[in-house]
Formats: C-alpha cells, sequence, structure tokens
C-alpha cells in the first residue's frame, strides 16, 4: 500500500487538518467503536492511523487490560503521534511504521479499523482481504468513508464545486474512488465478512468552525497535487481556497462535507 497516492498533503505540514478532521468526526467514530462492541481486554489495529486520535479512542475503549496498535506509511506523523502518547501516559497503545498488505503481526487482531483509506486505493477489495489476514476467528473489520458528491452549500458557492471537482480528479487520476462510500458494504462482503452493517452520517454546519473549516482546508491541502497534475494553477488554488474560506467563516452560511459511511462485518468464527 503506497502512500504515494494520497492526494493531500501529509507530514508534519498536514497536522492541522488531521486534527480537525477528527475533532469533526469524533462523535461518529466514537458511537461506531461503542456499536461494534469493543471493550475491555480486546486487541485492536488502527490502519492508516494518521495523527493517532482514533488510536486513542480505541484505547480508551480497550482499557489497561487491552491494547491498540496503530500503523501507518507517514513516518513524521507516527513520531508527532508517538510524542503525544508520550505526553499523554497512554500506555496500551503504539505506534508503528508497516504497510498492512505484508506485514505479519505476532498475533491477531479482535477488531481492524480503517477510516479514509480505501478511498485512495486502486484495489480497496485486494486491500480488505489483505486487512482480514489480521483477524482473529469472530473478529470484526470497521471502516468509514466518504461519498465525496455529498458536498452541498447555501446559498450556492462556486469555490465549492471547483474544489470538489479538483479533488475528484486528483483522486481519479490515482485510479482510485473519491465516492467509495455507498460501494463499502459489498466490499466487506466480497472480502469474506459476514454480518455486514452501514450507518451514514453527514456533517454540516452553519457556525464558522467544524466541517466548514475543514472543507477549506482540505481545499488548501491539496493544491500542491492538483497544480502538479496540471488540473489548476496555482493562482487558480489561491483564488478558490480563499473564497471558501470567506465562505465558511460567514456565520450565515450552511456547507456540508462529503457523505460518511461507516460499515463493518465479521470474520468466520
Amino acid at each position: 500500500m503506497a502512500n504515494d497516492r494520497y492526494v493531500i498533503q501529509g507530514g508534519a505540514a498536514g497536522r492541522d487538518r488531521l486534527r480537525l478532521l477528527s475533532e469533526v468526526n469524533e462523535p461518529y467514530t466514537r458511537s461506531l467503536i461503542a456499536r461494534a462492541g469493543v471493550a475491555d481486554g480486546a486487541r485492536c489495529l488502527d490502519v492508516g492511523c494518521g495523527g493517532g486520535e482514533v488510536s486513542f479512542l480505541l484505547a480508551e475503549a480497550v482499557g489497561d487490560s487491552g491494547e491498540v496498535v496503530g500503523v501507518d506509511l507517514d513516518e513524521a506523523q507516527l513520531e508527532i503521534v508517538r510524542g503525544e502518547a508520550a505526553e499523554k501516559g497512554v500506555a496500551n497503545v503504539r505506534f508503528e511504521h508497516h504497510d498492512v498488505t505484508s506485514w505479519e503481526p505476532d498475533s491477531p487482531f479482535d477488531f481492524v479499523y480503517a477510516r479514509y483509506i480505501l478511498t485512495h486505493l486502486a484495489d480497496p477489495g485486494g486491500f480488505l482481504l489483505a486487512v482480514c489476514r489480521h483477524l482473529r476467528p469472530g473478529g470484526m473489520v470497521l471502516v468509514e468513508d466518504i461519498d465525496f458528491r455529498g458536498h452541498f452549500s447555501e446559498p450556492d458557492c462556486p469555490a465549492l464545486g471547483r474544489a470538489v471537482a479538483l479533488y475528484t480528479a486528483t483522486v481519479r487520476k490515482r485510479g482510485a474512488d473519491p465516492n467509495i462510500g455507498p460501494r463499502l458494504p459489498g466490499l466487506l462482503r466480497d472480502a469474506g465478512l459476514a454480518n455486514v452493517g452501514m450507518n451514514l452520517v453527514h456533517p454540516a454546519r452553519m457556525e464558522p468552525g467544524g466541517i466548514k473549516e475543514l472543507i477549506a482546508l482540505t481545499a488548501l491541502r491539496i493544491g500542491e497535487t492538483a497544480v502538479s497534475d496540471g488540473l489548476a494553477t496555482e493562482a487558480e488554488m489561491q483564488e478558490t481556497v480563499s473564497e471558501l474560506y470567506a465562505f465558511a467563516e460567514n456565520p450565515e452560511t450552511v456547507l456540508g462535507g462529503p457523505r460518511i459511511f461507516q460499515a463493518w462485518g465479521t470474520a468466520s468464527p
């Protein structure tokens, strides 16, 4: 699983966006973790852990008797989150640099979680098959991913339409699917999982901050990729981002982000 397909700026420069993304998604992800039955003593794998926020939520759920392993290909992010774990005194989570499609952990996991990973992959089905190897019999895969078509605004915001089109084009150019969300249940079934379920959430906001700010910040962080792909000039990206921030900071406007699909399935006992 190469991270050169990830179209949004990562590393230390992308940390601000990951923090905000996790803030927006925290209530939805926390609810999913509880619904899945993640509890004391469980062993969990957080695939593509990024800034570690979900790893910390899982660590909270499994307690001192459980264990969470967060894996990612972005070593810069891992160094940051290791320091945060040490500062917080969280002892039941560790962060490691692995490609989960070739990595062989010491023992299987009760739960494997992945958020916003499949949308960046040319072969999400193959990735899920590889991930399922890390499950114990009866273990569960939890995935959250987007349908980027879900963005909306009131009143109409032309900059939003441009940003959505640019993001969609950069992802598709890499053979991936920016609207993979509705496909998640089918992908889980194709991976051999049973008891597949699904939930849908859709963040939207009037007040500045939150999802409104995240939409503008995402446009900013794809700018380098869009320009290098020849989809926009630097001046065009700057104009789009500036217009989005102005729209987002207006408390009388409405912005909605991508639809978020949550899905889950269990391995054979």
